[in-house]
């Protein structure tokens, strides 16, 4: 009686396109992603490409590749950051995700119960949000040849309106939508084994259904994830494509106790930490507190905070009022602190 395929472990037959290939897929990859949505061209059709029904609006399409070390953290893994660091590339924009694609690339000897739960982490955000997996690939790399397990995505969205992260004029509200530096701590913590005082645990979460809320109100004017190099370097890309300067005020930017004490700690400014669940929106001043109170009415938006406005003043840069009562640049980050975060 042949075992179950989740308590086998991924050998190079796994990606070579025959038999235990078509196993793999059938058995394993597509039963998590049961969405039929795509309609018979879809991922269960099991071809090379699929055909997306025609929709209004804009078409926004995104591509990333996931390598997080490790790949299980706390509050998510890889399944879920890949599926979240998608979507979320997507709603940023102002579109809605309708479809994504999954590449595997796994390691030979990558135990296939590992691979099945990752993937069901994966298929559940997207369950949440209606979203479709379309088409994938498979393939494996040998031993030694590669760290575990990569996740590459590209993702599919429609946008009513397109919202570019360019789009600030002076006096537009600045809303950052939760705590910043979760994520990147929580990794961070979870990598070094670091001592830490209470529970960090990552962000990581779509942002579709606060950025859907805040659309509905109107008045958006940019927005951004702050993923690689965290708020900081979300907000001055802001401010360099805007050709405005950014004012934001450190004592209203939330930070959570625990991250803070760390970082502090360790030399880090949380403001350059990643997040995955957050987004930095850019509102005009008059339709600034309605977006603020629809966002906490959404559980993951009850941290919501306006921390600051776009000004005429400091063309691409970013100002912080500081918790003392000085002002100094919030420079760009050189890169994220903490590697493999995403």
């Amino acid at each position: 009686m042949r075992k179950p395929l989740s308590e086998e472990r991924i050998t190079g037959l796994h990606g070579a396109g025959g038999e235990f290939m078509q196993r793999l897929i059938s058995e394993v990859i597509v039963p998590l992603f049961a969405l039929k949505s795509a309609g018979p061209l879809g991922l269960e059709a099991l071809d090379d490409g699929a055909v997306l029904s025609p929709h209004r609006g804009h078409l926004v399409v995104t591509t990333d590749s996931h390598v997080v070390k490790p790949l299980e953290f706390p509050g998510g893994d890889i399944g879920r950051l890949a599926a979240c660091g998608t979507v979320n590339d997507l709603a940023v924009m102002g579109a809605r995700p309708v479809a994504v694609t999954l590449g595997l690339v796994v390691e030979e000897g990558f135990p296939i119960r590992d691979l099945e739960r990752f993937l069901t982490s994966f298929a559940s955000v997207l369950s949440e949000l209606g979203v479709a997996v379309v088409a994938g690939d498979t393939k494996v790399m040998g031993k030694g040849e590669l760290d575990g397990l990569i996740l590459a995505t590209t993702g599919i969205g429609v946008a009513e309106e397109f919202v570019p992260d360019s789009g600030l004029e002076p006096k537009d509200v600045i809303i950052v939508t939760g705590t910043v530096g979760d994520h990147g701590m929580a990794i961070l913590a979870a990598r070094e084994g670091l001592p830490v005082e209470g529970e960090i645990h990552s962000d990581v979460a779509p942002v579709w259904p606060l950025v859907e809320r805040a659309l509905s109100i109107g008045g958006v004017k940019a927005m951004k994830d702050p993923t690689r190099g965290g708020l900081a370097a979300a907000l001055n890309e802001m401010a360099r494509k805007s050709g405005v300067g950014i004012t934001v005020r450190e004592e209203d930017i939330p930070v959570r106790p625990e991250v803070r004490g760390l970082a502090e700690l360790l030399g880090i400014s949380p403001l350059n930490l990643a997040c995955e669940g957050r987004a930095v929106i850019g509102v005009s001043p008059d339709k600034a507190e309605a977006v603020l109170a629809a966002l906490r009415e959404h559980p993951s938006g009850r941290e919501a905070r306006i921390i600051g406005e776009a000004i005429p003043e400091h063309r691409g840069k970013v100002v912080l009022e500081t918790g003392v009562g000085g002002r100094r640049y919030l420079e760009m980050p050189l890169g994220d602190p903490v590697p493999r975060i995403c």
